[in-house]
């Protein structure tokens, strides 16, 4: 492939740099004073943008002429890196009874720079964007690939300007106990996840004959376990720029590759079952749990119902909206300990997942077991919530329970339906992953798991089913202006749309 001059190859990673943080700033922009996620504006900003580019002619469907915004949507790793040692510091405090505070070591500042973001929230979106790209282009210069990218003879140095330029970049308006020991934090910080992204892919490569693991579950393993043997890390620079900017960098990257492919993919041959289904199953699956957590649950709390549906569904939107604080303190805490305790059915699901891939057929034998186990521990979640009564402990308990299940009968509900009605393997991992809005399978299926149709594809349609999010943020949004409670009439209006939804897409494939 022809490699890019190196000034040529910094100019795409400035225009990269503007457009996706301008995307990001106008989001927020846009929903300041309001009790509503940016993410919920990033995704038609992007989708409408990535099929404005090809309808006009400046770039072609996939982004190729933007090489680092579609490298930037490939990041999906290293932002969940972050909320998986979070989710593992959160599970060990929790196991030990421990109270823990950075009070005092790390104060942000409050002084608004642009509407709805104040100067440690810019610098924490401009520092996100430097790490992502820089950690993935350490990551590829050391693993050696760079031959297989197009900014392939530029990746050092625009390595060692993000990295570095991320270093010394501090809020001067925030307040620190040590602001040198916070910005060594962040070095360290950020080389961990360059270790942990080097290993976990070696891990992958290592079964691939025995099995075709995705680099994202060892990269879960390790990242997860850091947290449990380091509750009381105090995060630097990298974790907390990760956390609050890294998952909308990543979907604004993702979806202006998606939107861009929107004007060809419709007529590609059964992608309308696929897509279909998405749809219907992003309302299925997220408006059904939360009647369930509100009905039976009784937990219509926005505490619980906010984490609870983020790592019941490994759902991206809402992890990205639970770990920036758009639903408050309390669901910020909870969400990476929700978002980490399926990393147990994570186990099944990558495992049959990928003997299915390698077999070409999914392996029904044994996701029908796993549904029954899935669904006893949502009855068991929903009876603990129950019987909470606005305790912390056992509110938490019950969510933990919830995930696990929830996640469990979500995936393998998903491929096992679309497997019996008939789809194929391939446009079941699109249609799944987009149906939940699952961060783990997109990641998955981007990395190859299912085939490269699949892995080109994925980030269009499931940035398709994103368009679906303006009613998800708009009903949580809502619950934050109603003291923290959800509609319950609508709730159940929509989770009964959406099962027949999901019945109907079975008769299109």
């Amino acid at each position: 492939m022809e490699q890019f001059s190196h000034l040529a190859a910094f100019n795409h990673f400035v225009l990269a740099f503007v457009a996706l943080s301008i995307m990001v700033l106008v989001a927020r922009t846009i929903v300041a004073g309001t009790k509503y996620s940016s993410l919920l504006v990033i995704v038609v900003f992007g989708l409408a943008l990535g099929a404005l580019l090809v309808q006009t002619d400046m770039a072609q469907p996939g982004l190729v002429d933007f090489p680092v915004i579609v490298m930037m949507s490939q990041t999906t790793v290293i932002a969940l890196i972050a909320s998986f040692f979070v989710g593992g510091q959160e599970i060990k405090r929790l196991l030990s009874k421990q109270e823990f505070s950075e009070e005092g070591f790390f104060t942000p500042s409050n002084k608004e720079v642009i509407l709805g973001t104040n100067t440690t929230q810019l610098t924490f979106i401009i520092r996100a964007f430097l790490l992502l790209l820089g950690i993935e282009m350490a990551d590829v210069l050391m693993s050696g690939r760079t031959a297989d990218f197009q900014l392939g003879d530029s990746y050092l140095l625009l390595a060692y300007i993000s990295l570095a330029i991320a270093f010394v970049l501090v809020d001067s308006k925030a307040i620190f106990a040590c602001k040198q020991s916070y910005i060594r934090k962040g070095f360290v910080e950020a080389v961990t996840i360059i270790i942990v992204l080097k290993i976990s892919l070696w891990l992958s490569t290592v079964v691939q004959d025995i099995i075709g693991l995705p680099q994202i579950f060892f990269a879960m393993i390790l990242s997860s376990g850091l947290g449990v043997m380091l509750p009381k890390w105090k995060l630097g620079p990298t974790m907390n720029s990760l956390l609050f900017a890294g998952i909308p960098l990543v979907l604004a990257g993702s979806f202006l590759v998606g939107g861009s492919h929107m004007l060809e993919a419709f007529s590609i041959p059964g992608l309308q079952s696929v897509i279909v289904y998405g749809f219907a199953g992003q309302v299925f699956w997220m408006f059904g749990g939360l009647a369930l957590l509100i009905f039976v649950g009784k937990a219509n709390q926005l505490r619980n119902l906010a984490p609870g549906m983020a790592g019941g569904l490994s759902h991206s939107g809402l992890t990205g909206a639970c770990t920036a604080g758009d639903f408050g303190k309390t669901a910020a805490s909870r969400a990476p300990i929700m978002i980490n305790i399926p990393f147990a059915g994570h186990i099944f699901v990558f495992t049959i997942l990928a003997a299915s891939a390698e077999k070409g057929t999914l392996m029904v034998e044994w996701t029908l077991p796993l549904i029954l186990i899935g669904a006893a521990f949502v009855v068991l979640s929903l009876r603990t919530l129950r019987r909470a009564n606005g305790d912390t402990a056992a509110e938490v308990k019950g969510l933990m329970q919830f995930s696990l299940g929830w996640q469990i009968v979500a995936v393998f509900g998903s491929f096992t339906l679309l497997s019996v009605a008939g789809m194929s393997l391939e446009h079941a991992s699109m249609s799944a992953s987009s149906g939940l809005s699952h961060f783990g399978l997109f990641a998955a299926v981007q990395e190859g798991m299912f085939g490269d149709t699949a892995a080109s594809l994925i980030t269009f349609t499931f940035a398709m089913t994103f368009l679906v999010h303006p009613l998800v943020f708009g009903m949580f949004g809502k619950a934050a202006e109603r003291q923290g409670k959800m509609t319950e009439k609508v709730v159940g209006i929509l989770a009964s749309l959406g099962l027949a939804g999901v019945l109907y897409s079975t008769v299109l494939i």
